[in-house]
């Protein structure tokens, strides 16, 4: 992360336990009524707090979600890439990339209340491309950087263009997650996750030299 997004990130840790509970309550009511629907009174009441106290952190309703948004997006990616960013540097890309797949889908598709979130995300993306933007900046553009910097430097293999190479694997957990789960489309178009992961560890696996 870059200076800016550290500093985002350690004020949001910074907020504490009343944002927390704040976060929880505004995580249930934008799932329940989207946001809309949702009011800083349903809020409140859900999250224990009065309505100036949410103001008093957050401004407005969107100043709010985009603290949530944030904040969901951060702790996946600590989930996703910052625990795990040491152990996957120091491997091989063809372990490190299934290491990083199948921890990928696993808390993907495991966690219901995500999914969800991501379907309120993607509804609300065109009257709030905003929304949907800082998403895709906390937790997509640092899962790319962080993917880039490890094809880059990985002295097992030489890819051509690490960054394309990044958004490929990445877009193709995104996409089996969405068609997959988010879609429901698991009975129509049904795909072992084992057959994507191998997939991608050959694109990035040394090809054996042709005898001639």
């Amino acid at each position: 992360m870059n200076p800016v997004e550290q500093t985002e990130v350690s004020q949001l840790d910074s907020i504490g336990e009343k944002a927390e509970q704040i976060f929880e309550g505004a995580l249930q009511e934008f799932l329940v009524h989207g946001y809309t629907g949702t009011s800083m009174d349903r809020v409140a009441a859900s999250a224990g707090v009065s309505k100036a106290t949410i103001y008093n952190y957050f401004g407005d309703k969107e100043g709010l979600f985009i603290a949530l948004v944030k904040r969901l997006a951060q702790k996946k990616y600590q989930i996703f890439i910052e625990s795990n960013k040491a152990e996957l540097m120091s491997v091989e890309p063809a372990i490190a990339l299934r290491q990083l797949a199948n921890l990928i889908l696993d808390h993907s598709m495991q966690d219901q209340e995500y999914l969800a979130f991501i379907r309120l995300v993607i509804g609300e993306s065109g009257r709030f491309p905003e929304l949907a933007q800082t998403f895709v900046h906390n937790l997509g553009k640092p899962g790319i950087q962080v993917l880039t910097e490890y094809l880059t430097n990985q002295r097992y293999i030489m890819i051509s263009d690490p960054e394309a190479m990044a958004r490929v694997i990445i877009g193709t957990l995104a996409h089996y997650v969405l068609l997959q789960e988010i879609l429901l489309g698991k009975e129509i178009v049904p795909m072992e996750r084992d057959r994507i992961i191998n997939t991608l560890v050959d694109l990035i696996s040394p090809q054996p030299t042709p005898d001639t």
